[in-house]
């Protein structure tokens, strides 16, 4: 039996499939493009890949609780 993913990681698959990039890539545009406030970063995917704001808040929080890290 396999553990359900919980959290934002659970949002990868969908986004994946919709915006066809792989988290990875998301990540890197995160950083690439230098922005340090939250709602600023969800913005950014938003205005700039059209990307619901489900999606971009779940790969923000990634991004940043991985820069935590």
């Amino acid at each position: 039996m396999t553990e359900k993913v919980k959290g934002p990681a659970s949002y990868f698959p969908s986004i994946e499939a919709k915006y066809g990039k792989k988290i990875d890539e998301w990540m890197k545009i995160l950083k690439k493009a230098k922005i340090d406030k939250h709602m600023e970063m969800v913005a950014l995917l938003k205005s700039e890949y059209a990307m619901g704001h489900g999606h971009a808040n779940a790969l923000v929080a990634h991004f940043r609780a991985e820069q935590e890290k």
